[in-house]
């Protein structure tokens, strides 16, 4: 397989417990897609069981659609980190701050 490096924001914390890509609190799925025009919520949120062969890696925010957030910029969130938990059942980024 080839693969590609490149500098991302990483996901520092998921108090998401019901997402396969959580361990441990930490995220570990390659990259996370986060909202859509109006709501940062974690598009890659997959409920069930953790995946056990992927937690060695850290995830990266790979595109944010968020548009109304200070963060983003170009589809692409700028923020140094993110952090991603529930908000009214709903996998969210905690980072989220408005324009």
């Amino acid at each position: 397989m080839k693969k590609i490096c490149i500098e991302m924001p990483v996901v520092t914390k998921c108090m998401v417990n019901e997402c396969a890509y959580n361990a441990s609190n930490s995220c570990h799925a390659r990259a996370i897609t986060i909202g859509d025009s109006l709501q940062p919520g974690c598009d890659t949120f997959l409920a069930g069981s953790t995946h056990a062969k992927s937690a060695g890696q850290m995830a990266g925010i790979g595109a944010c659609k968020t548009a109304g957030c200070k963060f983003n910029d170009d589809l692409e969130c700028m923020a140094e980190s993110i952090q991603v938990g529930m908000i009214k059942n709903e996998a969210n980024c905690m980072t989220f701050a408005m324009r």
